[in-house]
């Protein structure tokens, strides 16, 4: 049942993944719950860049390592943070890189795309959820802001993140700490 796919959604990081493979048809399969998300006047601002394969993954894993160096050589490096950033493209079955790709006639307010883009996201997240393979988003600013050329961004695009994949041994749905959703709702 689809509630039982939202409560199992959650953030999985790629140190839990173990070495299976998401075949091209799962991933095309995830993409098209992706692209039944909403989109006002019909815009479908959502795009990615697959990262698959090991050598694409690979050149994900030295751009991100590289501009680690690069925005820290001044002071601040860590061994462990570069290590860390480095690996989890290539302890992932796959990375898609998030672009939205803003409607050329701004036909509608740019949060709306954004939202729609978030939207299309949550569809492909619910069906790994549903599907057991991990994943997560994640917005480091070396994807999001320095990230244009590697990315083959096209006008009007923007990167709002990494969403990273890969299957786990065992799919430990966990309580999520929420606060009670009456102190968030107002009666009117």
């Amino acid at each position: 049942m689809i509630d039982e796919i939202i409560k199992k959604r959650m953030s999985v990081y790629p140190k839990s993944y173990n070495e299976a493979e998401i075949s091209k048809e799962t991933l095309m399969d995830l993409l098209s719950l992706a692209d039944a998300a909403p989109t006002h006047k019909k815009t479908e601002p959502w795009r990615f860049r697959i990262f698959h394969s090991e050598e694409s993954r690979q050149k994900l894993s030295d751009h991100l390592g590289a501009d680690y160096e690069e925005q820290n050589k001044a002071g601040g490096f860590s061994a462990f943070k570069f290590k860390k950033v480095k690996a989890k493209p290539m302890q992932s079955a796959a990375v898609l890189a998030i672009v939205m790709q803003r409607d050329e006639a701004e036909r509608v307010p740019e949060w709306e795309e954004v939202a729609s883009v978030a939207m299309a996201v949550q569809n492909i997240w619910l069906g790994c959820a549903a599907r057991n393979i991990g994943s997560y988003w994640s917005s480091p600013s070396s994807i999001t802001k320095r990230s244009n050329a590697f990315l083959e961004l096209k006008p009007g695009e923007r990167c709002l993140g990494l969403f990273y994949m890969g299957y786990v041994d065992a799919f430990e749905v966990k309580d999520k700490e929420r606060e009670d959703i009456n102190n968030k709702i107002y009666w009117i």
